[in-house]
């Protein structure tokens, strides 16, 4: 992404002001350097907001804002060194009690000396930014109203785009898409003379037209599935991987790859696994034949059972004639009567009802005209629309603002999304260009981005404020349609970036922001020519011959690193030539060469080594006091934690999840400023922490404990306090190590009834607040639940809306009256094989009382289809 000058200000002011109330200023004897900084900053962010829409496509502003960025830059990097100093002195006077700045600055002449210099040299340059924008004549804040006005988006079609066959029905309106599904389906049951094992059936039209939202609609036909005896879909894109391509195919059909990455091994695995099915298969978003002529043609073709379909989308007709599709090819148009609906239909809520909208139709017609047909931009102004009055001036607002007849931007971006991104604040818009590097192919939970958000400083409040602040601009994108939820997952937890939106939001950080895929012919030439500060790689798992990280060393100025798939990482190789990283995210293995030098990252906030080979972090970590973020997440070879992580005060989530460690060093319950702990090992063993530790640890909000079938005394986790955790939504409770895969007890290790005893016990205590929003349980095997699951006497659900009870193996009653709960939305009980039947006390209310008829209500009120 590309820094939002008014929004950075606010950021680096925000920093000024925390150095004033914690008295660095004085510490380091710079006072009258960071005052004039403050000023400076003021002065400047009066005309900010005017400088970062004429950026956009303003050549002549372009170098000087380059040239405030550089200096901005430099000047945060400057004060996390002031804090960093500040929290060295802290720590060195703990003892003595005295807190002397004047001693200080006297003992460490050479770094007072230094800080003072290089803020003064920043300053001056400030200065001199500041006098040469009087040539620019940018409209300062009080005149400046009209933010959500000026520019053009989105680039044709993102090569490396990824979809599903999860159907979204927030696109589909109207219907011709029903007319089209059914004439689609149609032809894919019908037989058809001289056809081999596979009929091929193209769907053809330009990008962002609703080819995928088709396909998806097809694909999830009860009729179709009923027929066909294996679906598969297939997201084909521009670099398609073969070895992938075929090793999906197998995992999708049920059979088990081995993770090989060798085309002759997965080739007769492939034959084997499809023989003799009958397959309805979806190839979305094919740019050329290659996939299907070169990979997946033959192998299919072979094997398959006769009947079997194939339906591909397309923007070229070419790609359709080459794979032999039928004639003719089915075409998508644009939206005509159906884009009026469309835009309703991310508009109306019970708030506003049909007749309202209606009363503004004109308008709108004329608005989703801009839209030029297609639904993407129509839903996008859909969802800046949700945020205005459904009054006939604002809309007219949006309708005659000057973005729609933008210049200077390339030809194919989309304005409806650019007008959308001028109505977001400075701070939501760092956001969004910041989601525009995340790679596609990986999935990224949304703390896992509001922690990255965090980490860059892109949101400013109070620090107890950030996650939910981060939270809130999340689903205002979602509500705008600029990111998109993918619904394999609950809660809005994933989402994805459409690639018309993603190329508008890599055009706007052009120039601060690579996302770049290993594949590309010259990305190396890129690395060389242009210093990034975002950099985002991805590379294909199976690659041997991938990226070597030694082609990043140029990249000296790089505040954010995100490396997906395969890197050539040798020994010897380093991250000290990234001095100034706040975010570092890589998923790969063979990272073990980089830990030696992890401590020199004194700014890094983020830290995500995940899926990769390591088998513990160095002691060194303990040095750098900025880290927030720490992930683990499917490191299956670690086991263990430096007793120096305990020093790492600002650390506000850990993820240990899918990892080997059975312990934590005594001492976590110091790490109090934690907010999210997932995959907490429980230990009894003396020299690790006990779930008492959670205790302290007041301001969870999100909390994963495994190995509970190990505690042995309750009274620990009556010291957790869970009950006392007001901020705790989220709770996941794993007690699996005694089951196998099947989810049964493993016989050699079956369970006593004194253990079953325990294990109720111990959850017994385990007793989450009322605020919970999502629990999960896993590989419970008490005969009963928690008391406090049993009854709303001990602690009432009414906020719960999210329950998963997985491996419940000896339990034989579920909760009376939980299909009651007022705002339970999903619900699912995956293998509960003592529970023989659900009788009427599932209806009943919590306190078991024998309502009357008027009090009984409906059950599961909100529950989600």
């Amino acid at each position: 992404m590309a820094m939002v000058l008014d929004a950075f200000a606010s950021y680096m002011q925000n920093m000024l002001t925390e150095m004033v109330k914690e008295e660095v200023y004085m510490l380091l004897g710079v006072g009258d350097e960071i005052e004039r900084m403050d000023v400076k900053l003021r002065d400047l962010k009066n005309f900010l907001a005017d400088a970062d829409r004429r950026n956009v496509t303003d050549k002549s502003v372009q170098e000087w804002v380059a040239q405030l960025k550089r200096a901005m830059y430099e000047a945060a990097d400057i004060l996390d060194l002031c804090q960093l100093k500040a929290m060295e002195h802290r720590l060195s006077t703990k003892d003595v009690g005295c807190f002397n700045p004047l001693l200080f600055c006297m003992r460490n002449p050479s770094h007072a000396h230094d800080i003072g210099t290089r803020i003064k040299v920043v300053n001056k340059r400030l200065g001199v930014i500041k006098e040469r924008s009087a040539a620019f004549s940018f409209i300062p804040l009080g005149s400046y109203e009209d933010r959500s006005s000026k520019v053009q988006a989105s680039h044709s079609g993102n090569k490396r785009r990824e979809t599903s066959g999860v159907f979204d029905r927030s696109g589909v309106v109207g219907e011709k898409i029903e007319q089209d599904t059914r004439k689609l389906v149609e032809i894919m049951l019908s037989e058809k003379e001289g056809n081999t094992n596979i009929m091929v059936v193209a769907v053809v039209g330009v990008g962002r037209i609703g080819k995928t939202t088709l396909a998806q609609k097809v694909f999830n036909d009860e009729a179709l599935n009923n027929e066909f005896e294996k679906t598969i879909w297939l997201s084909i894109n521009k670099d398609f991987d073969e070895v992938e391509l075929l090793r999906t195919i197998i995992t999708q059909v049920g059979g088990v790859h081995g993770d090989e990455k060798a085309l002759a091994v997965l080739e007769p695995i492939l034959a084997t696994t499809l023989k003799g099915k009958k397959l309805f298969i979806v190839l979305d978003d094919v740019w050329n034949h290659g996939a299907w002529d070169d990979v997946l043609k033959t192998q299919l073709t072979n094997v398959v059972a006769r009947g079997s379909r194939v339906l591909v989308t397309t923007r070229d007709q070419t790609v359709a004639r080459r794979m032999k599709a039928v004639l003719p090819y089915h075409h998508v148009d644009k939206l005509e009567e159906d884009a009026w609906s469309l835009l309703k239909k991310q508009i109306i809520s019970s708030e506003i009802d049909d007749h309202e909208m209606d009363m503004l139709k004109d308008i709108g017609v004329q608005i989703v005209a801009r839209c030029d047909g297609l639904p993407l931009a129509v839903k996008v102004m859909g969802g800046l629309l949700c945020q205005r009055d459904i009054k006939h001036r604002e809309w007219e607002m949006v309708l005659n603002d000057s973005i729609w007849s933008i210049s200077g931007m390339p030809e194919g971006l989309n304005n409806a999304v650019y007008l959308s991104y001028e109505d977001l604040s400075s701070s939501a818009k760092q956001c969004f260009l910041h989601y525009s590097l995340l790679p596609k192919t990986t999935v990224f939970y949304s703390d896992e981005i509001i922690g990255m958000w965090i980490s860059e400083g892109f949101l400013h409040g109070t620090s107890d404020d950030l996650e939910e602040l981060g939270s809130k601009h999340y689903k205002e994108l979602i509500l705008r349609n600029l990111i998109e939820p993918d619904t394999k997952y609950i809660d809005q937890n994933v989402c994805y970036m459409h690639d018309v939106v993603r190329s508008f939001a890599q055009f706007v950080a052009r120039d601060e922001a690579l996302a770049a895929h290993s594949g590309e012919t010259n990305i190396v030439n890129k690395l060389t020519a242009h210093g990034f500060l975002r950099l985002s790689l991805e590379s294909k798992p199976s690659e041997s011959d991938g990226l070597d990280w030694s082609s990043l060393q140029a990249q000296k100025t790089l505040r954010a690193l995100i490396s997906v798939g395969h890197i050539n990482i040798k020994p010897g190789d380093s991250l000290v030539h990234f001095p100034c990283l706040r975010t570092l995210h890589i998923d790969s293995k063979d990272v073990v060469a980089l830990l030696q030098s992890l401590h020199k990252l004194k700014h890094l906030r983020y830290l995500s080594l995940t899926n990769n080979d390591i088998s513990s972090l160095p002691d060194s970590i303990g040095k750098m006091k900025l880290l927030k973020y720490i992930s683990l997440r499917g490191c299956k070879q670690f086991v263990e934690l430096p007793r120096s992580i305990l020093k790492l005060g600002e650390l506000r989530y850990f993820n240990f999840s899918g990892t080997s460690i059975s312990g934590i060093p005594r001492g976590f319950c110091a790490l109090t400023n934690l907010r999210l702990v997932y995959g907490f090992p429980v230990s009894v063993d003396g020299d690790w922490c006990s779930l008492e530790e959670l205790g302290p640890l007041s301001r969870l909000r999100r909390l994963g404990i495994h190995g509970l079938e190990d505690v042995t005394i309750s009274s620990s986790a009556t010291k957790a306090k869970l009950g006392e955790k007001v901020h705790l939504t989220r709770l996941s409770l794993d007690c699996g190590r005694r089951l196998g895969d099947d989810g049964m007890i493993k016989d050699e290790d079956s369970v006593s009834v004194e253990e079953q005893q325990r294990i109720e016990t111990v959850c017994d205590e385990l007793r989450p607040p009322p605020s919970l929003h999502n629990l999960e349980i896993n590989g419970y095997f008490g005969r009963r639940l928690p008391r406090w699951m049993m009854s709303s006497l001990v602690v009432p659900h009414n906020s719960l809306r999210i329950l998963f009870i997985n491996d419940l193996v000896c339990c034989t009653q579920l909760p009376d009256g939980l299909c009651q709960l007022p705002y339970l939305e999903f619900f699912q009980i995956k293998r509960a094989p003592a529970i023989k039947r659900v009788g009427p006390e599932f209806m009943q209310s919590y306190h078991h009382q024998s309502p009357s008829s008027s009090q009984v209500l409906a059950a599961f009120p909100r529950l989600h289809e």
